[in-house]
């Protein structure tokens, strides 16, 4: 008797490119930074569940590196982003943007398929 086998399928799996940060996203962290005592190492980027539509984005002021992050370096500014969360913020683009409606730091993540209707939570 034959037996068959099927092949091993292995899912389209892209490597994750770094996160980007805009200069003017750069340059709000590091005044904000500034003025913290003591001062921080760095800033972390991650993804966290909640939101309405499953995750959102956090970011944080980080004394130093964990043992599963990716260090990027932005003009003198350390961004830690541990290895889950690049899974979701490879490619992804950070601004900071003042408008007459407000400011705040804004993100555009091709990895993201929906949304929620005040925009700081996604669904991938």
């Amino acid at each position: 008797m034959a037996t068959t086998s099927t092949p091993d399928v292995q899912p389209d799996v892209q490597p994750k490119t770094a996160p980007v940060l805009t200069p003017a996203a750069v340059g709000k962290v590091k005044e904000i930074m500034a003025s913290q005592t003591p001062l921080p190492a760095g800033l972390r980027l991650s993804v966290v569940g909640g939101g309405c539509s499953g995750f959102q984005y956090s970011m944080a002021f980080e004394n130093g590196a964990g043992m599963m992050d990716k260090v990027f370096d932005f003009d003198g500014l350390k961004v830690y982003v541990d290895a889950t969360s690049l899974m979701y913020l490879g490619g992804a683009r950070v601004d900071y943007v003042e408008t007459l409606e407000g400011a705040g730091f804004k993100f555009e993540n091709p990895n993201v398929k929906s949304t929620c209707g005040c925009g700081s939570s996604f669904n991938t």
